[in-house]
């Protein structure tokens, strides 16, 4: 007998890089996707050329109320979802010295109080049906410290413990958990860096896609019900 396999999703940060590149793997898997994003011009466009499969949730997930609310337009939709996707975030670059201290909480609260927000919303629901898959998107920088990476390492750092602490919370329960956590990946998050023109880092073609990355959490999503991919680390060749 074949396993049923996951029907319905929400992929965060889905207006465009590697979220964007989820959401249309899933659809075509046959998946149906709530696509959450700031941008809602964006997102809605986006949405739109993925079919009638993705639906477009503006919701800013800084935002205890925007969450909220989008949460209760998801469960409208699909309800309590089998997938949710972390992908939302930010990167910025800057020595301790040289960035605020306004900047630095804004990276803590994007990536990693914002994604803890829906884990608090969705993760008590997905215990008590007996599943469900929750898959964070980490990076490098989650084992890895760099120089003018000390926010972002900070909130992926974070992420990959809240990651490995609901991994033990939920073991056995019937709801999995991975963490997927990439090299450089060529999206627009390095437009403002031109690492092509800086010193010491990796050219943009030698970089991951944000199709490779997204290959390889449709490929998580989609293991028996009796597998668990607690952690999966990628790199370019």
């Amino acid at each position: 007998m074949v396993e049923e396999g996951p029907r319905t999703a929400l992929v965060t940060g889905a207006s465009r890089g590697i979220g964007l590149a989820v959401a249309a793997h899933l659809v075509r898997c046959k998946m149906r996707v709530a696509m959450l994003a700031r941008s809602a011009d964006v997102l809605a466009r986006e949405a739109g050329a993925l079919g009638a499969q993705a639906r477009p949730v503006a919701v800013d997930l800084r935002r205890a109320d925007d969450v909220r609310r989008a949460i209760a337009a998801v469960d409208a939709w699909i309800g309590l979802p089998d997938v949710v996707v972390n992908c939302a975030g930010v990167f910025t670059l800057a020595r301790i010295g040289e960035a605020s201290t306004e900047e630095f909480a804004d990276a803590i609260d994007s990536n990693l109080v914002a994604p803890f927000r829906l884990l608090h919303a969705y993760v008590p629901r997905m215990r008590t049906r007996g599943s469900g898959h929750v898959v964070s998107v980490g990076s490098v920088a989650d084992r890895v410290a760099y120089p003018e990476n000390a926010a972002y390492a900070a909130s992926k750092y974070g992420a990959r413990a809240v990651h490995e602490v609901l991994r033990e919370e939920l073991r056995g329960t019937g709801v999995r958990v991975s963490l997927v956590s990439p090299g450089p990946v060529d999206t627009a998050m390095w437009d403002v860096i031109d690492p092509d023109r800086r010193a010491g880092f990796p050219k943009r073609q030698q970089m991951l896609s944000a199709d490779d990355v997204a290959d390889a959490i449709t490929w998580v999503v989609t293991r028996p019900e009796c597998v668990n991919i607690d952690e999966l680390r990628l790199t370019s060749r």
